[in-house]
């Protein structure tokens, strides 16, 4: 039974070639690339998609020139005393906008707690199923949800805390106003604040992967809320610290080696995907189509498109990696979880025995009539 960092990488190989490729289903390795995406299972990095549109204007000098640097035909020239007559407007739009973004973030937290049960019921069971995963675990996902809420919140609040505190002692005593006397105090702050910042951030990232691939299995199979189940969890650290130590590092080391690959392998859907995106807008930019409502509305609605159909085709290469790092959290705590490692090495149920049957009686000898008495001999 493995029970390293290190040993447990050759089982979760394994367990990735018996899912994926020995019987290839192409059904769940499309959902497996929605549940990665949905679950932030993704181990791919490097790529920035620009949709950039040229527009055809010729260039002029005053009005003209705000046209051809990038402000569609057919708007009202700039002016900024309309800015400041629809300053409610635009005040508005952003209280909105925000408003939305917010709400947005929070169903996105909500269907990733869902889909990390789902990910991980899938790769248990070498079977994906996003229906029935969501009937099964929406519950166990909601209190994840809750854990994640508070995890967010006590993170932004012990930022501003770590970062405001600072910047207003320094602001008090006066740092900020008089630069010149006090530059060198200036410099060798920010330096420890940033490292402050950056010991935070890793704290943070190593609690977040120990929620995902160590809490989840708790709160799976015993049904815990997350304070139980962070109770049990660290429990099972304070015994092994050293252990779950090297396993966070092999993990870097492997999800850095993953991303590298995994991005060099997603050239070819980034390249299936750009290409007609660039065919396009250099076929309109040769028929001369200017830029207006309809063209804007068009772009916007193509490169949404292009996009979704981008992160799907490189989450479809990304599966092996989706299946991989639940496999290798789990082969870890399987050496360390008993009922984990029931379900992961199932005893093979032995094949029924018939019964013995009695031994059949054989078979009676024929009848045979008794002998007749001596016939009397006769007297005389």
């Amino acid at each position: 039974m493995p029970v390293s960092a290190v040993d447990c990488v050759q089982p979760a190989l394994q367990h990735v070639r018996e899912q994926l490729f020995t019987r290839f289903r192409w059904g769940q390795w499309s959902r497996l690339a929605l549940v990665g995406i949905l679950a932030a299972e993704l181990h791919v990095g490097g790529c920035n998609f620009n949709f950039n549109f040229p527009v055809n204007q010729p260039r002029r000098s005053g009005q003209g020139f705000l046209l051809s640097s990038g402000l569609p035909s057919g708007w009202p020239p700039f002016n900024p005393a309309h800015i400041s007559e629809h300053i409610g407007q635009f005040i508005g739009l952003i209280v909105v906008g925000v408003f939305v973004a917010v709400v947005l973030a929070f169903v996105f937290l909500y269907i990733n707690s869902v889909f990390r049960f789902i990910l991980f019921d899938s790769v248990l069971r070498r079977q994906c199923s996003i229906g029935e995963g969501w009937q099964k675990w929406r519950r166990a996902g909601g209190r994840f949800f809750l854990w994640q809420i508070v995890f967010l919140l006590s993170t932004l609040l012990s930022l501003a805390v770590l970062v405001g505190l600072p910047l207003a002692l320094a602001v008090a005593a006066g740092w900020t106003t008089d630069l010149r006397h006090h530059i060198g105090r200036l410099i060798v702050g920010v330096i420890l604040l940033v490292g402050v910042v950056v010991v935070f951030a890793l704290a943070a990232a190593v609690v977040q992967v120990l929620a995902k691939d160590f809490l989840v299995p708790l709160m799976a199979l015993e049904n815990l809320d997350f304070a139980d189940g962070w109770h049990r969890l660290l429990g099972m650290i304070g015994r092994e610290k050293g252990r779950y130590a090297v396993y966070l590092l092999l993990k870097l080391v492997l999800s850095i080696a993953a991303g590298i690959l995994f991005t060099i392998i997603a050239i070819v859907p980034v390249l299936f995907v750009m290409v007609p995106g660039v065919v396009a807008v250099v076929a309109g930019s040769a028929a001369g189509m200017g830029w207006n409502v309809t063209t804007i509305s068009l772009a916007i609605i193509f490169g949404s498109v292009l996009f979704v159909l981008l992160i799907y085709l490189v989450a479809l290469v990304c599966v092996p990696a989706t299946v991989f790092f639940p496999a290798y959290a789990m082969y870890f705590l399987a050496a360390r979880y008993g009922a984990l490692d029931a379900l992961l090495h199932p005893v093979p149920t032995p094949a029924p025995v018939a019964p013995e049957m009695p031994p059949v009686p054989e078979s009676p000898p024929p009848f045979e009539p008794p002998p007749l008495p001596p016939s009397a001999e006769p007297i005389g």
